[in-house]
């Protein structure tokens, strides 16, 4: 059997606690917006797209999920008029997914309740800011590793 280094192990330790923080992420998300009609799935294609359109396969790349399923989430917004599809200079066929006035809106209430959310969530935990962004610069560091299609085994 293969030995693994303390530094592996750590890593395994903070890929498992990833798992377990994402269900709750997603389920408080779900808690968030649902006062406004929508899900953690709806507002994060909405956050993708709060500061320039983009196109669904665009959307899908940068949030590491398939282009199927941010093209069903976006259909849903477009048929509740929190997006909309317009025309894209680059490319003829893919439309850009734009936010509407009312996904503005929609999107600038669910940011408020994330706010007041987040402020809370951070004076519970112990550190302070700089250990929040070294942990950030460790979870983009290995998301950058896993992008670069380095396959596991």
């Amino acid at each position: 059997m293969s030995h693994q280094t303390p530094t592996a192990e750590a890593l395994t330790e903070l890929i498992l606690e990833i798992f377990r923080v994402n269900g709750r992420l997603i389920a408080e998300g779900d808690r968030l917006t649902r006062d406004f009609g929508q899900t953690s799935a709806r507002w994060q294609v909405l956050g993708a797209i709060q500061h320039k359109a983009q196109p669904v396969a665009a959307i899908a790349r940068d949030m590491g999920i398939t282009r199927q399923s941010v093209q069903r989430t976006a259909d849903l917004l477009e048929g509740e008029r929190l997006v909309e599809y317009v025309d894209n200079p680059a490319h003829r066929r893919a439309k850009l997914v734009r936010l509407t006035r009312e996904g503005e809106e929609t999107l600038a209430g669910i940011s408020n309740r994330q706010i007041a959310w987040t402020n809370r969530l951070a004076e519970a935990l112990p550190g302070e800011e700089s250990d929040i962004r070294k942990a950030v610069n460790i979870l983009r560091q290995l998301h950058l590793e896993l992008k670069s299609g380095k396959e596991a085994g």
